[in-house]
Order: C-alpha cells, then sequence, then structure tokens
C-alpha cells in the first residue's frame, strides 16, 4: 500500500487517438454454396430478412456475418400491387426503416428516400427498390474503414458459371470524397465497373449503384445494377429473364414465357428467394473494419528526492537497510509498478515494469503509463 504520493499537473497528461484496421474478407462459398446454403444461411419464420454466418449456425462457433434483406419504396413499380404480392407490405417496412435511420426525414416529417448522389433535394434520381446488406459489430468494428469495400457479383449468363463475367463494386474515392448528410454518420457513393469480362453496358462504367455507410456498417446496394431497361441499365449479358432469376431466385425454366427484370420481384418474389438470388451472383467481399483506440498517457515525474525510500517491510532488516552495504551510502530503492490513484488515494490502475529500476538521490525519472479505452 503506498503512503506517499504525487500529484499530476496538468501537463503530465495527454490524451491521443489510435484507428487499428483489419481485413476482412467474406468468400461467395459461405454466401452462396450449396455446401453451406442451408447451414449457414438462417432464415426466419417472419420472412423479413436472413442472416449469414461463417460456420452452421447451429453451431456454437458459428459468427453472425451479416443480415440480408431488400425493400421497395412507395411508388416503384409493383408497390401498390399488395394483392398479387403478400410480402410488399414487408418490402415496404424494410425500405421504410432503413431509409429512415439512414436517410432521415425532410421538413414535413416524411421519410426521404434513397438518392442516387446523397443530395435529397432532387426527387427524379431515387432509388426504390434495393438490397440491405447489414454487417455485424464483430465484423465492422467502429466502422469500416473508407475507400476499402470491395464487392464482386458474377454477371454471367449462365447461372451455373455467374462469374465468368465479374462487376466490381466498390466506394471510389470514399477515403476523401465520402458524404456527411446521414444521421447515420458518414457514408461513400458505390460504384460498379467491368472486373472480368465487360459485363457494364457501354458507358456504363465508374455507374452509381448504391451506399456504403461506414459507422452502421450497412451496404445498401440499388436493383438497377441487375435492370436491363431505360437510363437505369447496366448490365447487357443477361437477358431479361435472367435477371429475373438473378432477382428472384427462381427457376428460369418456369418464366420463359414471361418477360422478367428486376422490379417484378416485388410482384413474383419473396425476399428469402430475393436473398438467395444475389447470394449466388456474390464472388466475395472484402473491407477493412476500423477500431478507434482512446489512450491516455501519463508523465510520471520523479524528481531527485523521490522515492528514494520503500515503504516495504522487507526494505529493513535488523533496522538497517538491506540495500546499503555501508551506512554512508545514499539511500536506494527499486522501482517494479505505478499506481494511478484517484483523488481520494483509491487505486484505479497499476502499470508493471520489465524490470525492476533503480532510483537513487543522483537521479531524476519519468515514466511513460499509457492507459487504453
Amino acid at each position: 500500500m503506498s503512503t506517499t504520493y504525487k500529484t499530476f499537473l496538468d501537463d503530465d497528461v495527454v490524451s491521443t487517438k489510435t484507428l487499428l484496421h483489419e481485413n476482412i474478407p467474406i468468400t461467395g462459398s459461405i454466401v452462396s454454396s450449396s455446401v453451406y446454403l442451408t447451414s449457414s444461411i438462417k432464415s426466419f419464420t417472419h420472412g423479413m430478412f436472413q442472416s449469414v454466418y461463417d460456420y452452421p449456425y447451429l453451431s456454437s462457433s458459428a459468427n453472425q456475418l451479416f443480415d440480408m434483406s431488400v425493400g421497395q419504396a412507395v411508388g416503384s413499380p409493383g408497390s401498390s400491387s399488395l394483392s398479387i404480392d403478400t410480402f410488399a407490405k414487408k418490402k415496404i417496412n424494410i425500405y421504410n426503416q432503413m431509409a429512415q435511420v439512414l436517410v432521415g426525414y425532410d421538413t414535413t416529417g416524411s421519410i426521404l428516400k434513397f438518392d442516387r448522389d446523397g443530395n435529397s433535394a432532387t426527387t427524379t434520381d431515387n432509388y426504390y427498390s434495393m438490397y440491405f446488406l447489414n454487417f455485424s459489430r464483430l465484423l465492422v468494428k467502429d466502422e469500416i474503414k473508407k475507400g476499402t469495400f470491395d464487392m464482386r457479383i458474377g454477371a454471367a449468363s449462365s447461372s451455373a458459371t455467374p462469374f465468368t463475367s465479374v462487376v466490381r463494386v466498390y466506394d471510389a474515392s470514399g477515403s476523401s470524397n465520402y458524404l456527411v448528410n446521414s444521421p447515420a454518420g458518414e457514408y461513400g457513393i458505390l460504384y460498379a465497373e467491368n472486373y472480368t469480362g465487360t459485363p457494364l453496358a457501354s458507358g456504363q462504367t465508374n455507374k452509381r449503384v448504391g451506399f456504403v455507410f461506414y459507422q452502421a456498417g450497412v451496404v445498401a446496394l440499388s436493383t438497377g445494377l441487375f435492370t436491363n431497361s431505360g437510363t437505369t441499365s447496366i448490365l447487357t449479358s443477361m437477358s431479361g429473364n435472367q435477371q429475373g432469376q438473378l432477382a428472384q431466385g427462381i427457376n428460369m425454366s418456369a418464366n420463359n414465357s414471361l418477360t422478367y427484370d428486376v422490379q417484378k420481384m416485388f410482384q413474383s418474389g419473396t425476399i428469402e428467394q430475393t436473398n438467395a438470388g444475389l447470394r449466388s451472383r456474390i464472388q466475395n467481399i472484402t473491407f477493412n473494419n476500423t477500431t478507434e483506440l482512446n489512450s491516455a498517457i501519463h508523465f510520471c515525474r520523479v524528481s531527485h528526492n523521490d522515492f528514494n525510500y520503500s515503504s516495504n517491510p522487507t526494505y529493513l532488516s535488523s533496522s538497517k537497510l538491506v540495500v546499503k552495504d555501508k551506512s554512508t551510502d545514499s539511500p536506494v530503492s527499486y522501482f517494479t509498478t505505478v499506481g494511478l490513484y484517484s483523488p481520494d488515494n483509491e487505486l484505479l490502475a497499476v502499470a508493471k515494469l520489465s524490470e525492476p529500476l533503480k532510483k537513487d538521490p543522483t537521479q531524476e525519472m519519468i515514466l511513460r503509463v499509457r492507459l487504453d479505452y
């Protein structure tokens, strides 16, 4: 128990912040492989989203990677066809839920829609239908590092070999051109480019296809990436039926008589079917997470006349200092531990030295103690 204390001055304590990063790879075999399809993908009776695990989810060693769902805004194709699609209400609710958390409200109290350029003042470039990937805290930590998100999506016409043609979706220049007008924090715009082959339509390279919300750990991917009609067209290698299969996760042969596109998934496909369509095309997902480590550095200054004597009972033997050879020698002590105390002299933290430090009246020391939290 200490009997002598020194008080820190204002200049003796400095606060710092360190950002630690870790690379997170998620392979497509976990997300879409038939080996894991029924064991690492957890579905729920409510049918509103699915959870993806890195191992069969019934195992005690399984870790949740992300939740996956789709949402649709009122006013988009099929959103009013509630008699056709029993899941339409759920898709609308999911879109509204994600929008109010990630985009916010306007001055009238109405929920804003996801906007291609992040400028909610414009209403002609809204995203009306989106995939949502909500990554777990285990992976994201404090946030996704800006400029590191990379997702590879198979875009080949054959569902058996979808990765002969691959689109890269990433947050280009996200480290410097991120946006801050979201109630959930900072976010970056996702762009699409050819990675393998040329699946993107002419002039569609660097097409905006969604957002990554860094602190929230959420990716919102527009279904416009897969459409084949109008100005939102990106992919050219898949026909309407094949894109419908991708969007809905259903057998294409059952729809040969129909012209399917991604928008029609909200009229005929469940949320789980829609998730399966995208999962089967995910080749891999990578990003760096960020852990914010805050530190308080305490400079413990020991002057020449401080702590030259010890209150440890073993310091004396027969009323003599055991560390002195002669009575005329200067007092000496050895530091092994530094204790940080509250104003009431209650021990709060202990720092151990790697080896004892010798202290006598001819020496002054500065011990640097760092507290991480």
